[in-house]
């Protein structure tokens, strides 16, 4: 039995590009593989770092004199589900566990951007610059709204919660810190066998993940899978 594991070669080693690594992209070699590994690899990697690699986003908001997600808000051009629309793009990192409630409150004439949000030390805006609405000055925008961890996609309707403040509106939470994932299989040579397998994988994130880390978090969630 031993000889059938014994065998089959292995890669030495996962190699990074380091002319085109940043903090939000990645791209990984993985040689050599045997024949049909590098889409088996390649495609299950793919799947786990785009479904179960956790994250945080914003679950819910309240804003102040707002009962529903079809109202309009006195002094703001936009209307709430443009509002929410917006939240859903503000990208975040939490650096301790449980849920947290970050804060707005803006009265100034212009637009309210990510880093406009009142934060503790354990959040962290990650995308300051993205826009959330637009004030006119003539009345204030407050609002409070909740942060979680979580992985992949949660629709609003699993996120309430009977208990939760009235005026409570939940929203669609994409939790995932992984924006895309490619990867490519070619040939790889050993001696003068030149039909092995060559993996290339390329990860983007959105900061809040390394893409080194989320790669060694897939390549975990897979191993723990099968022990």
């Amino acid at each position: 039995m031993q000889r059938n594991w014994r065998s089959i070669i292995r890669p030495k080693r996962v190699e990074i590009d380091e002319a085109t690594h940043t903090r939000f992209y990645g791209e990984f070699i993985c040689q050599p593989l045997e024949r049909g590994f590098g889409i088996t690899f390649g495609n299950a990697l793919r799947r786990v770092l785009l479904s179960s690699i956790q994250g945080a986003s914003i679950v819910s908001v309240r804003i102040d004199g707002i009962v529903h997600e079809f109202s309009t808000v006195p002094g703001v051009k936009e209307d709430v589900a443009d509002i929410i629309l917006n939240l859903k793009g503000v990208r975040l990192k939490l650096h301790q566990d449980g849920p947290r409630v970050v804060q707005l409150d803006m009265s100034k004439e212009g637009p309210v951007m990510a880093g406009d949000l009142i934060c503790d030390a354990t959040v962290e805006v990650l995308n300051p610059e993205h826009h959330i609405a637009t004030l006119s000055g003539e009345s204030p925008l407050r609002a409070q709204m909740v942060v979680k961890m979580g992985k992949g996609y949660v629709p609003a309707k699993k996120e309430r919660d009977d208990d939760q403040p009235e005026g409570t509106i939940n929203i669609d939470a994409v939790f995932s810190p992984i924006k895309k994932v490619n990867y490519t299989v070619t040939h790889a040579r050993v001696g003068q066998i030149a039909d092995y397998d060559r993996l290339v994988l390329e990860i983007w994130t959105d900061v809040s993940v390394w893409p080194e880390d989320a790669l060694a978090f897939a390549a975990k969630i897979l191993k723990d899978q099968l022990d």
